[in-house]
């Protein structure tokens, strides 16, 4: 009576449902590849939020009494909410919560607002303000550039400020951006300068000229009026729209003669205070460096001081959107970036890249596919010597279906590409081939070999029965290794979503590995392997001189139990060994290799 993989593998090898599975396999897996998000780790969701309180006129005691310590009391009874911290100075308090690994983001923000807005009435009288502030792993920028210029007398750090914040507006357009922060420069600002002198001689106040200029900067909405079929809406006031309004305005009234603000203050339109500093330098062997050092010694020409080769910059970052793919939103915003270049920008304005997490991540995900390829290349090398040619081409084909639906599944479940993922997937390499080999191995045995005592059957229930035959240690051996990954996918804490790529790829690699050695690997033999070639190829291994030595090495050890118990002792020996050498750090023992920055911080 027919099992019913006996029915199974006898539909497949008749019928073209392999081959359906290859091309969707390689379809599939395709689409993944070029879709699927790339960056260098994997995401780690761990919702965390400030709010932050303002209460003016206390102290810092009195912040941390009345506020801070009700409100770290109130936090904790959000569900989810891990650790709290909190840093409390004079008028103000910063308190953070950390929810754990895994905590959906959306919940967790609208419980805390939850809250904080149903328990308004146990906020103290003494807060003037509060704010919930999300912290997102992706508000990390991707990419940071820097803007500078080597003429400085035209153009500085605040002309440089405001070019940074007009193509930050073009770069926000782009999609899948998230913040695009300017730092650097001075912003514009209108400085008010009162001079105490003017003051004193028409008897104003700067009380008075702060509530005059506030008062006189606001447009107010005064109601409508109805007029026939018309509706007119009605506005009382206006905003400052020149420097010279503003100058012109009243601030006081004195002898019955109005007091200007222009008589006394001088109100200045440019570039505040000096807060800090930014600069750029590059290395000798940098292309700019010899601009840079031209314009300096030019400088030490006509002025006589001290080069300074340093240039004023002002940089901008931009991060990306959760689960966006970091290489496509680097691509796009500096396609962006050398158009505005090649056409907006002066020629003394310069753009230079200080950090693309885009490029470093697909350069990492390349380089791993390259090893990727580079590895099945020597299975099927290895394969091809010891088992045969055509055998090593059934099992090449039947390793991108594997990768093919892994990749698939991985972007129909939220994972993105990363150094995480591909070594999950080289790690599988060495265990999704085991099935296939097995099978094409047995298989050529009760083709060409002596495996089948019964000579009546045809080529397809020769198949048939090879795969039988290995039915339960293949399942077996599936199921084994799916055991032995699973238990990474219960590690708790950060590591747990850092590994779960791992615990993800590899069980389905097997998984779907132990599918094709039953449904794809048969029906690749049937079509690849000739008798005569493959008859010949058994014939010359059994006559081969590494059967004969490896005939000779095995013997003795099977046939003397003294030779035997010493082998075992000596690997056990070896084994304990081996183990010692992490201990005395010997060899470093870590996770992943260390990542190859191209940036160093010093803080």
């Amino acid at each position: 009576m027919s099992t019913m993989t006996e029915k199974v593998l006898t539909s497949a090898l008749k019928g073209t449902t392999p081959l359906t599975i290859f091309l969707i396999a390689l379809f599939v897996g395709f689409l993944a590849l070029k879709f699927t998000p790339r960056e260098e780790e994997p995401q780690i969701v761990v919702p965390m939020m400030d709010v932050q309180v303002t209460a003016p006129g206390l102290s810092a005691q009195q912040v941390e009494r009345q506020v801070t310590t009700p409100l770290e009391k109130l936090l904790a009874q959000i569900p989810g909410v891990e650790n709290i911290y909190s840093t409390t100075g004079t008028g103000q308090a910063s308190v953070t919560l950390r929810f754990y690994v895994g905590e959906d983001r959306e919940d967790s923000l609208l419980n805390t607002y939850n809250k904080l807005y149903s328990n308004q009435d146990l906020i103290p009288a003494v807060v003037d303000n509060w704010m919930v502030r999300p912290i997102e792993v992706d508000d990390v920028p991707i990419l940071l550039f820097a803007l500078w210029s080597d003429d400085e007398t035209q153009y500085n750090d605040y002309e440089l400020r405001r070019i940074a914040q007009e193509l930050s507006t073009s770069i926000q357009s782009i999609p899948q951006t998230s913040e695009v922060k300017v730092t650097g420069g001075r912003p514009r600002t209108i400085q008010v300068l009162l001079e105490p002198e003017s003051l004193a001689a028409r008897k104003t106040t700067i009380t008075e000229v702060i509530g005059a200029i506030q008062s006189s900067n606001q447009l107010i909405m005064a109601g409508d009026w109805l007029l026939g079929n018309n509706v007119f809406e009605l506005q009382t006031g206006d905003y400052f729209r020149s420097i010279a309004e503003l100058e012109n305005s009243v601030v006081n009234m004195i002898d019955g003669n109005p007091v200007y603000l222009k008589d006394i203050a001088n109100i200045q339109d440019g570039p505040a205070d000096v807060t800090s500093y930014t600069w750029i330098d590059f290395t000798p062997a940098h292309k700019n460096s010899s601009a840079l050092t031209a314009s300096a010694n030019k400088k030490i020409n006509s002025m006589n001081t001290k080069p300074m080769v340093n240039k004023p910059m002002v940089s901008i970052s931009v991060a990306k959107q959760r689960g966006s793919n970091a290489v496509a939103v680097s691509e796009n915003v500096q396609a962006l970036l050398a158009t505005i270049k090649s056409n907006l920008l002066p020629d003394e304005v310069h753009l230079e890249v200080l950090r693309d997490y885009g490029e470093t991540a697909d350069a990492k995900v390349n380089n791993l596919i390259q090893s990727l390829a580079f590895a099945i290349f020597t299975v099927v090398v290895f394969i091809g010597v010891f088992l045969g040619w055509r055998q090593a081409w059934v099992v090449a084909l039947a390793v991108p279906i594997c990768y093919g639906v892994t990749l698939a599944l991985d972007m129909m479940f939220g994972y993105t590409i990363n150094r995480v993922t591909l070594f999950a997937l080289i790690l599988a390499l060495v265990l999704l081939v085991d099935d296939p080999i097995t099978g094409v191995d047995n298989i050529s045995r009760f083709l060409y070999g002596n495996a089948s005592t019964d000579k009546s059957l045809d080529r397809d229930e020769k198949i048939v029965a090879a795969i039988e035959e290995i039915r339960a240690p293949l399942i077996m051996s599936t199921i084994t290794i799916v055991l032995a990954f699973i238990p990474l996918a219960f590690i708790s804490g950060m590591m747990g979503p850092y590994m779960a790529p791992m615990a993800f790829n590899v069980p389905v690699s097997v998984i779907t590995s132990t599918f094709v050695a039953f449904l794809v690997t048969p029906w690749l033999t049937k079509k690849l392997l000739k008798r005569s070639e493959v008859g010949a190829e058994l014939q010359d291994a059994e006559a081969s001189g590494l059967l004969k030595f490896y005939r000779r090495l095995l013997t003795p050890l099977l046939d003397n139990k003294r030779y035997a118990k010493m082998t075992l002792w000596s690997v056990l020996v070896v084994f304990l060994f081996a183990c010692t050498l992490p201990l005395f750090r010997a060899v470093p023992l870590k996770l992943l290799p260390f990542d190859n920055k191209n940036e160093v911080q010093v803080l």
